[in-house]
């Protein structure tokens, strides 16, 4: 255990001033530290890599992709290097082949979906449409089944013959229905939703990413694009991990960049350059657009910005 915990604080110490760690939470009997298998690892470096991701406060599902990603690192390389950090696809068992060799791969979407709008309703839509944003999310909260599907079928309205691409939030069959261009799932979401029929209708299907093991998870679906968060603290949603900053934000955009990317939560006027610098190809912002005093201008302003 000595040389796994050697190797563990090599890779901390080279990486521990970075902005790769967050706080570590505190642990009580309820809500214990994470476990490390040692039993099941195929070697010490992936021990000793889950162990360092442990103490940058990764959460325990990151963790364990972490070490199993040191691991294959460190054999690819044919030795341990503590200042390299995995990023490479094979490193984490990342699908071999690409969208057009994978008959499950879900239709293509721009590799840049440039600035990308969540809008509460149909009429935020439109004036979306109105100031040219290249991607808009109808994100529509309700119980009501009436509403919902009126409020789909006056967003495919107004998105249709316009070059804004519309996808819908969580209700997938009324979204097949009325022709929209794509779903946005959470992860929560994918395993209630049919997924074939998504495809089958030809929609494009963006998954919500929260860390390393949810990337990995989600590489298995072959989606059109991948969001990746939340960047900064966000009040608009209870979110599964801490906010995740920019120095994560980077590695997974490098590791990720395959996929069209979106950079998603938190994600305003004065953070967005640093944020569209991490090679992802869209930001969506919120509260950005629609808490501006003018919208329109603030879409075109947010567009600047992340020249």
């Amino acid at each position: 255990m000595s040389l796994i915990r050697d190797l563990a604080d090599q890779i901390v110490s080279a990486h521990g001033n970075g902005d790769l760690c967050l706080p570590i939470p505190a642990f009580s009997i309820s809500a214990p530290p994470p476990r490390i298998d040692n039993e099941s690892a195929a070697d010490h470096y992936e021990l000793a890599g889950a162990l360092a991701a442990i103490n940058m406060g990764f959460i325990e599902s990151d963790a364990k992709v972490l070490g199993k990603a040191w691991s294959r690192m460190v054999q690819g390389d044919g030795g341990f290097d503590a200042l390299k950090w995995p990023n490479r696809p094979e490193h984490f068992g990342l699908l071999p082949w690409t969208r057009n060799m994978n008959p499950n791969a879900f239709p293509e979407c721009p590799m840049r979906l440039g600035l990308y709008g969540i809008m509460p309703d149909a009429d935020w839509v439109k004036r979306m449409v109105d100031a040219q944003l290249p991607t808009v999310q109808l994100r529509f909260k309700s119980e009501d089944k009436y509403k919902i599907r009126k409020q789909i079928k006056e967003a495919v309205k107004a998105t249709k013959g316009s070059e804004t691409l519309l996808f819908i939030n969580d209700y997938w069959e009324q979204a097949i229905d009325e022709g929209a261009y794509g779903v946005h799932l959470g992860q929560e979401d994918m395993a209630i939703a049919d997924l074939d029929r998504i495809r089958s209708a030809g929609l494009r299907l963006g998954l919500s990413t929260h860390g390393y093991a949810e990337m990995v998870y989600a590489d298995h679906f072959c989606p059109s694009y991948i969001a990746m968060g939340a960047v900064f603290p966000t009040n608009l949603k209870k979110m599964p991990t801490a906010p995740q900053g920019l120095g994560r934000l980077y590695q997974y955009a490098k590791l990720m960049n395959h996929y069209p990317l979106v950079a998603i939560g938190g994600i305003d006027e004065d953070s967005i350059r640093a944020v569209a610098k991490s090679g992802v190809g869209s930001v969506a912002v919120v509260r950005a657009i629609t808490q501006a005093k003018d919208p329109k201008a603030a879409v075109k302003h947010l567009q600047e910005l992340m020249q």
